[in-house]
């Protein structure tokens, strides 16, 4: 193949990965650790990205972790994860699938290890964070945003 072909080809490739922010607490230290009971833990997530030159593009996955028993929170962890990705003569209506759904599945190993990590050095027992299905996010976001553009255009009042 010709080098003017090789350089219309799709390039997806990861530039670089990073912790681009780590923070955690243990509010109700040391009497946190003098109870019996299994923490609830509750996970938020936030994704998005935004080109930062021709062609790359920085992905961040930010995780909340919350762990209470009762009203008493154990520890807060939020860990922001993110990526630098090269993506090269790929057509517009592609780059956010993949931006919304191929860079966080590459970014939430490492998301979740370092998570587990920081919960392991804050004394307490390993949290392991269960798979997430981002291409099922993205739909159910997409079908949300449809049905908010279709009721917003039922309301809409044609001028003559």
């Amino acid at each position: 193949m010709s080098e003017a072909a090789q350089g219309n080809n799709p390039v997806f490739s990861i530039e670089k990965i990073y912790v681009k922010d780590l923070s955690l607490e243990v509010p109700n230290a040391p009497q946190c650790f003098l109870e019996r009971e299994a923490a609830e833990i509750n996970l938020q997530m936030q994704t998005g990205g935004e080109a930062v030159g021709e062609g790359i593009f920085n992905v961040l996955l930010t995780l909340t972790v919350t762990a209470k028993i009762g009203d008493k929170t154990q520890f807060l962890i939020e860990a922001s994860q993110a990526g630098i990705f090269q993506l090269r003569n790929i057509p517009n209506e592609e780059l956010e699938p993949i931006i919304a759904v191929a860079c966080p599945n590459i970014l939430f190993p490492y998301a979740r290890e370092t998570v587990s990590d920081a919960v392991t050095r804050a004394g307490f027992p390993p949290v392991l964070l269960a798979p997430v299905n981002f291409e099922a996010i993205y739909r159910e976001r997409l079908v949300q945003q449809q049905t908010q553009q279709a009721a917003a255009g039922l309301h809409e009042i044609p001028i003559q």
